[in-house]
């Protein structure tokens, strides 16, 4: 495999860890709130698809890779070096982070809220992340909505936080919570931010994949 989409893939991922923990930290000691942590992601991400999409596909998320190799979009094997260099440039991008502003915030680590409960994080999780990778089938593997697609993606990101950042932090994303948790030593619950968002991810391809994309296939005519 060449080298090109793995650098993009370290910057994407590099980028929205660094910016979008980052706003999470810093959200008490700024005032921005959770709709200025919410427009950070979905800024982020929308940058990130129009910068990178167009060498690696702008996954930046192991949920988004392992859902496209899931349908037979990508092979497994680049789906896992995907992943490795998503959670490499998160853990990088996270201790950068505590090089910088220290623990503050608890460097913006995805936890569940305090009246959540596991199962109800998990599925919080799934469904937001189900949101997330129907926006990417529909936007970037059927390209359905032509140099808006960046645009559409970043905003599924910046929604889904709006509704599920009090739940859960609303990650969406293993990588996006596996950096700030080994930056902080920090592992509680990080199984959540695996399950729920592979899961949702899994099944969005698989729906998209198959009740829509194929249908959309024209039929060949009879002789």
């Amino acid at each position: 495999m060449q080298t090109k989409p793995l650098v993009a893939e370290f910057l994407g991922t590099f980028t929205l860890v660094f910016i979008g923990a980052g706003a999470g930290a810093l959200a008490a000691a700024t005032g921005i709130g959770l709709v200025g942590v919410a427009l950070a992601h979905g800024i982020a991400l929308t940058v990130i698809v129009y910068a990178w999409g167009a060498v690696s596909g702008a996954h930046v998320n192991p949920a988004v890779s392992v859902a496209l190799a899931a349908v037979g979009r990508i092979p497994w094997r680049q789906a896992g070096l995907y992943v490795a260099v998503q959670l490499l440039a998160a853990a990088v991008a996270a201790l950068v982070l505590r090089f910088l502003v220290g623990t503050t915030g608890n460097l913006g680590m995805t936890l569940p809220g305090p009246d959540v409960s596991v199962a109800q994080a998990v599925v919080a999780e799934a469904v937001l992340t189900f949101f997330l990778v129907t926006a990417v089938f529909g936007s970037a593997v059927a390209e359905r909505n032509g140099n808006a697609g960046g645009l559409a993606i970043g905003l599924v990101l910046t929604m889904d936080i709006l509704v599920g950042g009090s739940l859960t932090g609303a990650s969406m994303n293993p990588a996006r919570t596996f950096g700030p948790a080994l930056a902080m030593g920090n592992f509680d619950q990080i199984w959540i931010y695996a399950l729920g968002p592979l899961a949702g991810g899994a099944l969005a391809a698989w729906v998209y994949d198959r009740f829509i994309l194929r249908e959309a296939k024209p039929r060949r005519k009879r002789r």
